[in-house]
């Protein structure tokens, strides 16, 4: 270490030339910033029933429609002519919005009998009499008329860039007294996409100012806690910068990136700057207060940086694109941090004149005196373990999976309600969809035996109504019907059939998992469903996806640490030791979420490998200090704290602190984060200072007997 302080103080312009370059081309690659809202990538990424989901988009022409649910005042019903008039002028004014492919409604654009445009004027015509019949003889108004008759149901389905038709369709102004509510993926699109934007204005800033006033507390100089955090700052923009630079984009997952990399890979800047300041009050020579930094923290710094980069690599193995470039994108941005923290940081610290002086640090002796009081009674130590063993078990075999797939939205989001409304009145705002096999040239039978099919799906439970083209025979003119099947007739619903199949939507009422079984088993059972598949099958998916990223990253995780710390050490105990309080933080971890009523989902499930890979920095901050403390003589675990201890609280505190701002994200996932890692780092910190001397001999802890003499 002494040749790497001493490069790096004699040759400082230089790796700052190095550093301002690579900074530079980082910052000219922000201007390639794109957002991606769509959550459904999520689904159908590597992902077989999500990729059919997509086919079949692509094969019936047909776009994410949105829901429109028109609601009338109360002792109105949607056979009034008033309303219905009211109705073909919504209609109409969501039509003429650009970007919007066509309207389906109660009420079609054309009369399909005889061609002529159906106009507010066409419907003040009919006499009241026939007002009642106009609607029944719709044969889709079942699908789009609730049982009360004072809902509607209209599908806008845009031609392109549905995130803008979401939003201008919602600035739509409704005529007369009708209420309407949005729900469909392009105004969760456009509502994410929103959120994101909102999310990388204000919640960085926040973070940034919660980590300096936090590490501040235990440094005391303006000067140097601005230091201590700006590796991470120049990590966090290095990466941004590659992301934009591959031509990725920033979505409700990958937005976390330069949040983990700011709080997390601050860490090596902090110890780094406070031993850096109490080498400077020992020598005013600036290699040798480099170098005796260096020996003290640049080895730590080095695993401290892959542990934590092994954490989150260990995401890869989740099998989900967005949560695995996450974790790849972070690791390289802590590796990025790590790497300008080791390089630049003392190259540019010994270019500037740091003095030694009195600080008054808030985190100062009564934090190493409050450590030590803790750590040298044992059993505090196994108390604490076995306090949070037993909460692990009772807790963690109560894990739940979230299938919710506005799982990001907080309870009281109008999107959910307008979702929920939907849902109540018509079966689900996201309805299933699948194909029949279907040969044109097979006569009229096939599609009476199809909609047989279609009557035992609906028998299921959880089932509302199955709809498909095969519904129409008989009920309209066969000419209508031949155009229907040719999939160039107008319907409500888009395209329904196409030369060799039907497309078929399932409308679901109240379901459970259970039920949601039973509808595939129907499909792969029955020759005549080529595939069924639709958003709640989807989020079925990902739960198992889930679970099978929480076991996968965990174990992964664990290995990628472990072996290591056996490397760095080439000592079993010595890495037992170390990995015994990530055990029991990540134990406490799981126990919490349980607990708490937080669920397990895209965001959560992935928490506890990132822990682990944060978690044992404290452990390799200590056991690194305690060495170097060891050949001192008895005591080596109290001077240990004395050195590592004050800088191990701060990290934490920092951590949990700074992600604190994510309470201002209007993502509900966001705050379940902060409380995630409030619950994580402290434990991770207490046990490793508490439970680590536990485990080593008592002479660690045994004040050193003076030899002086009166």
């Amino acid at each position: 270490m002494d040749r790497i302080g001493r490069f790096l103080v004699e040759r400082s312009g230089r790796v700052l030339a190095v550093t301002g370059i690579i900074t530079l081309v980082a910052v000219g690659m922000l201007f390639r910033l794109k957002v991606n809202a769509d959550v459904t990538q999520f689904l159908t990424s590597g992902n077989e029933r999500g990729e059919a989901w997509v086919a079949l988009q692509e094969k019936y022409d047909t776009a994410d429609p949105i829901n429109v649910l028109v609601s009338v005042p109360e002792g109105k019903t949607i056979s009034d002519k008033d309303v219905l008039i009211e109705l073909v002028q919504l209609r109409d004014r969501i039509a003429a919005l650009e970007g919007v492919a066509h309207v389906g409604s109660i009420i079609p654009a054309v009369n399909p009998l005889t061609g002529a445009a159906i106009t507010p004027e066409m419907i003040d015509a009919i006499p009241e009499a026939m007002i009642g019949r106009f609607i029944s003889q719709n044969p889709v108004a079942d699908l789009l008329v609730s049982d009360d008759a004072r809902h509607t149901l209209m599908v806008a389905v845009p031609s392109d860039d549905p995130v803008r038709v979401a939003r201008e369709l919602t600035d739509v102004e409704p005529p007369g007294d009708l209420k309407v509510n949005y729900s469909g993926n392009p105004v969760i699109f456009a509502t994410v996409l929103d959120m994101i934007g909102w999310f990388l204005l204000f919640i960085p800033p926040a973070v940034i100012i919660l980590l300096l006033l936090t590490f501040f507390a235990n440094i005391g100089d303006g000067k140097l806690t601005i230091l201590s955090i700006f590796p991470a700052l120049l990590g966090a923009l290095w990466t941004f910068g590659l992301i934009f630079g591959l031509g990725h984009e920033v979505d409700i997952v990958s937005v976390l990136v330069p949040i983990y990399v700011i709080v997390m890979g601050s860490a090596d800047g902090l110890h780094f700057v406070t031993h850096y300041q109490e080498a400077s009050e020992r020598t005013e020579d600036r290699v040798s207060r480099v170098t005796s930094t260096l020996r003290q923290v640049g080895v730590p710094m080095i695993l401290t940086t892959i542990s934590t980069a092994a954490g989150f690599l260990s995401l890869l193995v989740t099998g989900v694109r967005p949560i695995q470039q996450l974790g790849l994108f972070t690791a390289i941005g802590i590796g990025f941090a790590g790497v300008v923290s080791f390089f630049f940081l003392p190259a540019l610290l010994s270019r500037l004149d740091i003095r030694p002086k009195h600080h008054t640090a808030i985190l100062g002796p009564r934090v190493t005196t409050a450590i030590k009081a803790l750590a040298r009674p044992r059993w505090i130590a196994a108390v604490l373990s076995v306090g949070l063993i037993a909460f692990s078990a009772v807790f963690i075999p109560r894990l739940q999976v979230d299938s919710d797939q506005l799982f990001f939205l907080k309870e009281n989001h109008p999107l959910r309600q307008s979702f929920n409304e939907t849902a109540e009145i018509f079966g689900g705002a996201t309805p299933l969809i699948g194909e029949f096999v279907y040969d044109p040239n097979g006569g009229a039978d096939q599609l009476t035996h199809l909609e047989t099919v279609e009557r035992d799906f609906e028998r299921l439970p959880g089932v509302r109504t199955v709809f498909s083209a095969a519904d129409l025979a008989g009920k309209i003119p066969p000419a209508e019907m031949d155009a229907v099947l040719a999939g160039t007739a107008p319907l409500p619903l888009g395209r329904m059939a196409t030369q060799d199949g039907l497309r078929f939507i399932v409308f679901p009422g109240p379901f459970e998992t259970k039920d949601l079984r039973a509808w595939l088993d129907f499909a792969d059972t029955h020759a005549e469903i080529r595939v069924l598949t639709g958003m709640p099958i989807l989020w079925d998916e990902i739960a198992r996806l889930v679970i099978r990223a929480q076991i996968g990253s965990l174990i992964a995780a664990y290995v990628l640490v472990a072996l290591m710390l056996l490397v760095a050490y080439r000592k079993v105990r010595q890495t037992l030791v170390a990995l015994a309080p990530l055990v029991l933080t990540t134990g406490t971890l799981l126990g919490f979420i349980a607990a708490s009523g937080i669920q397990l989902n895209l965001v959560t499930a992935i928490a506890s490998s990132i822990v682990i890979g944060v978690g044992i920095d404290y452990s390799i901050h200590f056991v690194a200090a305690i060495d170097y403390a060891r050949p001192a003589g008895d005591g080596y675990v109290l001077r240990a704290i004395d050195s590592a201890g004050r800088p191990i609280v701060a990290n934490a505190l920092g951590i949990a602190l700074a992600l604190s701002a994510l309470w201002l994200s209007p993502l509900k996932i966001h705050p379940e984060i902060s409380m995630i890692m409030w619950v994580s780092m402290t434990t991770a910190a207490v046990t490793a200072l508490v439970v680590i001397p536990a485990l080593l001999p008592a002479a660690g802890m045994r004040e050193p007997v003076s030899t002086s003499r009166t």
